[in-house]
């Protein structure tokens, strides 16, 4: 059998998968959102403690997915809620940092000329500095959406879902049109999530950066 006919045989568990795994996927990478940006503003407002921060953040980052679902399936259990508690985790570095450094990085002169016009905190960070920031913390969602398309196949190992119990199945039997149903889709999975965060990216960025950019 083909890989096609196999995944054609096998639509409808491949289907599921793919819908459990962009679930997972979209619901770890906002709640990393939620986390993420209100963090980086107050960073920005607090530079003395953002670089213990951001170190302390990397270091997390720096742990093994399946050492930290080890730990979270101790804690909380397995299923749906305990992955997408750890992929939230792994998605936060990338935004927090590129929102810290977005915000740090708009010049001065910017925020001067705010001041100088009577602009409140709220006025500056939502006028000014938030829409100088969005690509870099576009740029960061997209860095954290790819990152958790791929960390979601270790979902499976929890009794989460998703495309990685497709792979791990492949693994366990040593049927590779299993692993490559559900590695393939993954793959492509990151693609689209990347094309369509880079058009938001567009939509999103400032018409005088869009200029700079060309």
């Amino acid at each position: 059998m083909t890989l096609i006919s196999f995944m054609d045989e096998n639509k409808a568990v491949i289907l599921k998968a793919l819908a459990q795994h962009v679930y997972l996927v979209f619901f770890s990478v906002l709640l990393g959102i939620i986390i993420s940006i209100p963090a980086g503003i107050f960073l920005s407002r607090h530079k003395r403690i953002a670089s213990v921060v951001l170190a302390a953040v990397g270091i997390v980052q720096t742990i093994p997915g399946l050492v930290m679902l080890g730990i979270a399936l101790i804690v909380l259990g397995t299923g749906t809620k305990t992955a997408m508690a750890v992929l939230a985790i792994y998605s936060v570095l990338p935004i927090l940092r590129n929102t810290y450094t977005g915000i740090t990085e708009i010049d001065s002169g910017i925020k001067e000329a705010g001041q100088g016009i009577g602009m409140t905190k709220g006025q500056m960070l939502f006028s000014v500095e938030l829409p100088l920031a969005t690509p870099s913390i576009v740029g960061g969602i997209r860095i954290s959406t790819v990152y958790i398309v791929s960390w979601a196949t270790l979902a499976g190992l929890i009794g989460a879902g998703g495309l990685g119990d497709l792979i791990w199945t492949g693994l366990a039997t040593y049927n590779t049109k299993y692993i490559l149903a559900g590695a393939l889709p993954s793959a492509v999975l990151a693609f689209v999530f990347s094309g369509i965060i880079g058009l938001f990216e567009r939509l999103l960025t400032p018409r005088g950066l869009k200029g700079g950019k060309a």
